[in-house]
């Protein structure tokens, strides 16, 4: 998975509407300090039409990127932001919906490529690489209400009581993360 959103250009039709989604939104140029990256169903594209675009970026000063996104996003329709902790980690979220999608912006201080939602991008991209059918498999299980991750989970036979750490788990014992 790339920092780059050019290859959004060439894809589906929801991958192109995210890309000149998110280049007029401006929020990888405007955030790059943070260093934003593209995370979800969007990238590996088992997108539904229900998909937000989830950008995670690694922040330690909390504050003052809370203010930063207000400054950039506080005008935009059901536009929301929450300081919280997840996983032991503390963590800003904003939300807004733009141009048909909801937008998630999602920092913590994590290197982004040590961040869950990135270890899963990654685990589920090799998972449809691996194989075949998968995919159409995984969109039909997000289409009847699954969430991804439970969805691959169920998918692979993983059986676990919280389908997140499962696939973190699986990753590892693949040599994939």
């Amino acid at each position: 998975m790339c920092r780059r959103l050019d290859y959004l250009k060439r894809g589906t039709q929801i991958q192109q509407h995210a890309y000149y989604t998110l280049t007029e939104l401006e929020i990888m140029q405007d955030l790059k300090i943070y260093h934003p990256v593209l995370c979800g169903t969007i990238p590996i594209d088992i997108a539904i039409a229900e998909s937000d675009l989830d950008i995670i970026m690694e922040v330690y000063n909390l504050t003052e990127f809370k203010q930063t996104l207000e400054s950039l996003y506080k005008h935009l329709d059901g536009f929301k932001i929450k300081t919280t902790n997840i996983r032991n980690l503390p963590v800003v979220k904003a939300n807004f919906f733009f141009k048909g999608f909801e937008c998630e912006l999602f920092g913590q201080p994590q290197p982004v490529e040590q961040q869950n939602a990135y270890l899963h991008m990654l685990i589920e991209s090799k998972l449809l690489q691996e194989t075949p059918n998968l995919k159409e498999e995984v969109i039909l299980l997000k289409e009847q209400g699954y969430k991804t991750e439970p969805a691959f989970c169920k998918m692979i036979g993983l059986t676990g009581l919280d389908p997140y750490e499962e696939l973190l788990k699986y990753g590892r014992e693949q040599g994939w993360i």
